[in-house]
């Protein structure tokens, strides 16, 4: 009852939304039966946020080997195009890649967007804390991220999504805004690092789904709001 509930609240903002482990089997299925890979040997890699409430939230981490993680706060892939060389070079023989990307959000029941009760907590927290701090800085106008060895993801984070700022804080959902923006930003960057380190990789092609992980309350199913699923021929890059 209470997933069916959280079910009618999650679409109200994210209409294309889908179980997370619902979304994990589809899209395992699709790489099987229309692109004829062989999950068995599938590498998966992550650009998802370092928040430890996104490691349970697909079935992707109990099938596939891995996660050779790239993502940073907010999901930035921070590993940037060493990273993507790296994970090219641990492909196993004969096998494929996967990259599984986007930021997160939370939900309460609620509709309170950017807000969840975590584990074994009384109050509701930030989902995704980085981006919800970045969005309180963003809320003074004069306010500009530094670049430092001390917080470097963080303003890194934020220096990125500068660019979108005017439009993050005239949305009626600031909150959904700002996650809509980093998934932009990750989507971009991996396409790019793609491209960048395409002659590192031993296979001609590489999947990718792409999107927004919504996280609802410990003991129920996330969510996922799927953006891109492609399967990439790095021949025609």
């Amino acid at each position: 009852m209470l997933q069916r509930k959280f079910d009618e609240v999650v679409k109200s903002y994210f209409p294309n939304a889908k179980d997370a482990k619902d979304t994990s089997i589809h899209y395992l299925g699709r790489m099987q039966i229309e692109h004829n890979i062989d999950i068995s040997k599938v590498l998966m890699a992550t650009s998802v946020c370092s928040d430890d409430i996104n490691v349970p939230s697909t079935t992707f981490f109990n099938v596939l080997f891995g996660p050779f993680i790239m993502g940073g706060l907010g999901g930035l892939p921070f590993a940037g195009q060493t990273g993507m060389t790296a994970f090219a070079h641990h492909i196993p023989d004969e096998g494929s890649a996967f990259i599984f990307y986007g930021p997160h959000i939370g939900i309460t029941l609620d509709g309170d967007l950017g807000k969840m009760y975590r584990p074994r907590q009384e109050d509701t927290g930030n989902s995704c804390g980085a981006l919800m701090l970045a969005l309180s800085r963003f809320g003074d106008a004069a306010y500009r991220p530094v670049l430092n060895d001390d917080d470097y993801q963080q303003m890194k984070l934020e220096e990125s999504l500068l660019s979108y700022r005017e439009e993050i804080m005239d949305s009626d959902n600031k909150a959904q805004a700002i996650t809509e923006a980093t998934y932009k930003i990750i989507d971009k960057k991996i396409h790019d690092h793609i491209k960048s380190c395409k002659d590192e990789f031993p296979v001609d092609k590489v999947t990718l789904l792409g999107g927004i992980i919504i996280n609802t309350d410990y003991g129920l199913d996330d969510y996922f709001d799927a953006k891109n699923f492609e399967v990439i021929n790095l021949k025609e890059l």
